[in-house]
């Protein structure tokens, strides 16, 4: 590692910290919401209407599964895809205990676009601190080398089947859904030129930290 990538570590650690935190405190805002989940969300909801577990540890089980899809498209974690898999669902849990449901629309809709930008957020920080992909991204970026089809086919296609699973097992598929399509991408594009650490590039650096090539999927 060069000396000034030495040097923004502390800041670095500390980005993709508080990025995970917020990144589930923002996924338990949407969900308060009830207008509509994300899609990866959709089939955590789903899932946890039918096992006795918390939607947190069903975020770090799928997470793990995603995981798993990496070894035969060859796709390497980091040290911020492995935190990413265990932190997210914990700070998720924390703020479902934090934030009341509500049965007021108006306040459902003020929960939706609060977690939207606090997500949006938490993903140019943790993103922004180059230490790997989350694991849903991971697989995302690792069919689209292995395959060589657009990013946008690839992301479709994942977002579209976990959508479709989610719902067929009761999770929350609502305007929200599709709000969270259209916004987050340009959101999270938004973020991470706030919050990018330049460094200078090594193999630890994730590509898709580079501005133009941010991937979003969680």
């Amino acid at each position: 590692m060069s000396r000034s990538g030495g040097r923004r570590l502390p800041r670095r650690i500390a980005q993709l910290l508080v990025g995970l935190f917020l990144y589930g405190i923002g996924i338990s805002f949407i969900v308060r919401g009830m207008i509509g989940a994300a899609p990866w969300d959709v089939l955590t909801q789903g899932i946890a209407r039918h096992v006795p577990l918390t939607f947190g540890v069903i975020t770090i089980l799928v997470s793990v599964v995603v995981l798993l899809l990496w070894i035969p498209i060859r796709q390497k974690p980091g040290i911020g895809t492995v935190l990413n898999a265990l932190l997210v669902g914990p700070a998720a849990d924390i703020g479902f205990l934090l934030i009341p449901e509500t049965d007021e629309l108006w306040i459902r809709i003020a929960l939706f676009v609060v977690g939207l930008l606090v997500l949006s957020g938490a993903t140019g920080l943790y993103i922004g601190a180059a230490f790997g992909p989350g694991p849903r991204d991971g697989l995302m970026t690792g069919l689209h080398r292995r395959t060589g089809w657009p990013i946008w086919v690839v992301r479709t296609g994942l977002e579209v089947t976990v959508v479709a699973v989610g719902w067929v097992l009761g999770g929350n598929v609502g305007v929200g859904t599709v709000a969270f399509a259209l916004l987050v991408g340009p959101l999270c594009q938004f973020f991470l030129r706030v919050f990018a650490v330049r460094i200078p590039e090594t193999a630890e650096t994730e590509p898709a930290t580079r501005t133009g090539e941010i991937r979003i999927a969680g």
